[in-house]
């Protein structure tokens, strides 16, 4: 097995001149479905956390949008 490199300046230079064997098996595409249902196990524990909160959620938004208004109220008068 050669392990040289041909370096000559023609006009496919850019192409290789020699093929090296590798024990690695090719790489072929295919859908990870593992990786899948971990991540939508992760998704569907976040959503799961996530819905119980959701009504504080909207009480902390609400109070801030009234506290908001008091005070651009009371800035305005002045």
């Amino acid at each position: 097995m050669s392990t040289e490199i041909d370096t000559r300046d023609d006009d496919d230079a850019g192409l290789a001149k020699s093929v090296y064997r590798t024990v690695t098996p090719g790489y072929t595409s295919h859908s990870d479905d593992g990786m899948n249902a971990i991540g939508w196990a992760v998704f569907l524990g976040v959503v799961l956390l996530l819905v119980p909160l959701l009504p504080l959620i909207v009480v902390v938004w609400g109070v801030n949008k009234v506290i908001e208004a008091v005070i651009g109220d009371a800035k305005s008068e002045e």
